[in-house]
């Protein structure tokens, strides 16, 4: 019995320090965006720094929400002279081939890419269309975004920075209403962008290139390989591919693009295991390579760590409530002064998790976000699905790589908004294809966006 002991107390001892490594470092982001630092602005140079861009949309079998983005980009302040939208058909069974050839037809800029064959992954998609490219910025978004009238502007801006590879702008629900859940991801992108993405630029640290609402040099993502069709987080990879050549990812905050994000746990399950196993995956490729990268300093190595590692705090927090559980039953245990301390630690961590609490709330008070924070208290149960999507996540990926399970399959999230599909609406909307009518399919319920004077949805 000594030595379960020992070992619980090893493992307790291993999960109070990692959880409280993660804990400063999130106070210390949330302390730097409420102190008011800000790093370098480069939004004096919005409309001055007018680079050729292409914009990759990846859609398969989007019908009910292609024609909403085709629309919001062809409604973009951005000089169509340096502009063009690849949409990509990516082996759709649906309406979106169609829908893409028709907005085609009416808007010069767009270029309608059909992909009918091969695997399937955003990373896939992306691989194969971007050598059609031609602008010298390849701008990102997945096809339920809406990107705003100057987000182009906004997004290629910190490009004038010849150091800067890559740029990521801020992801907004548009359907945080829609569910408890939706809701809940409101307070978590807020948390993730608002705080945790802008702190870690504030500080000279190391941003994510998230994939979407975001763009990268098209001469450096050929430099450093291209888009990896392996990875099922292919942003992931490719940040890390971009930080240790020694580029830089640049943040820009006020580059709002609204999403869907998932209304039920279903959905939620699915995309969070999604992205445990491709985080994880990057974790395996690319820790010894980051230790040893010659273009980073101390801190973005020690950040990039905590990115990397940051789905194993799952499983070591279930590692230490085990090991807790194991010690409160244990009479031997109770003699000494460590146990209740440790306990006491780990109990908080369970029903507090004050460092994330900490970056939800103080995310809804930079926001402004007054109603959404009621649902604070509601957090705890996010974060219990969201532990147990990880370790399920991870125990398969662990068990696949040791007995060879193959390669992982990527799931699209799924789509809620039912748009009229496109440029031919006959609904009951205003018809002219700008995304505002309900129709055909859509459902009479739904929560409308309306673009306003300043060029955001509401």
């Amino acid at each position: 019995m000594i030595y379960v002991i020992w070992i619980c107390r090893i493992c307790l001892i291993f999960t109070i320090g990692v959880l409280a490594a993660y804990a400063i470092r999130h106070h210390l982001f949330v302390m730097c965006r409420l102190s008011g630092r800000k790093s370098r602005d480069m939004m004096e140079l919005v409309g001055f720094t007018c680079p050729t861009v292409t914009v990759l949309v990846p859609m398969h079998n989007e019908e009910g929400v292609a024609g909403d983005v085709l629309q919001a980009l062809v409604d973009c302040d951005y000089d169509w002279r340096r502009l063009e939208i690849l949409a990509i058909d990516d082996r759709s069974e649906d309406r979106t081939g169609r829908i893409i050839d028709e907005f085609a037809a009416r808007y010069s800029i767009i270029k309608p890419i059909h992909r009918t064959k091969g695997s399937g992954g955003k990373g896939a998609a992306l691989r194969y269309a971007t050598p059609q490219a031609t602008g010298e910025i390849l701008l990102l978004f997945d096809a339920d975004y809406i990107p705003s009238r100057t987000m182009i502007k906004f997004l290629v801006a910190p490009f004038c920075d010849p150091e800067t590879g890559a740029v990521m702008g801020r992801v907004v629900p548009e359907n945080g209403g829609a569910s408890v859940l939706a809701g809940l991801l409101e307070l978590e992108r807020g948390a993730g962008y608002q705080i945790g993405q802008q702190a870690r630029y504030n500080l000279g640290l190391t941003p994510q290139f998230g994939g979407t609402v975001g763009g990268v040099r098209a001469s450096v993502l050929k430099a450093v390989g291209g888009w990896n069709t392996d990875s099922l987080t292919e942003d992931t990879d490719l940040t890390f591919r971009l930080l240790v050549h020694g580029w830089k990812v640049a943040y820009v905050n006020r580059a709002e693009c609204y999403e869907e994000a998932p209304e039920t746990w279903e959905v939620r399950s699915r995309q969070i295991r999604r992205w445990a196993t491709g985080h994880t995956e990057c974790l395996h490729v690319f820790w010894k390579e980051w230790i040893r990268a010659r273009f980073l300093n101390r801190a973005e190595r020690i950040d990039g760590l905590f990115v990397l590692a940051c789905y194993w705090t799952a499983p070591i927090l279930v590692l230490g409530w085990l090991a807790s559980l194991v010690l409160f039953f244990t009479p031997q245990a109770h003699g000494s002064a460590f146990f209740p301390v440790a306990l006491a630690f780990v109990g908080y961590q369970l029903f507090g998790n004050q460092a994330t609490f900490l970056e939800l709330g103080s995310a809804a008070l930079l926001d402004g976000n007054r109603r959404r924070v009621m649902l604070l208290p509601l957090s705890l149960f996010n974060f219990f699905a969201s532990t147990g999507a990880i370790c399920q996540a991870l125990v398969a990926f662990y068990l696949g790589g040791l007995f060879g399970s193959g390669p992982h399959h990527w799931h699209k999230t799924e789509r809620y908004r039912s748009g009229n599909g496109g440029a031919a609406r006959n609904g009951n909307g205003n018809g002219n294809g700008n995304g505002n009518g309900r129709g055909n399919g859509g459902s009479p319920d739904r929560k409308l966006l309306f673009r306003a004077p300043n060029g955001l949805y509401f």
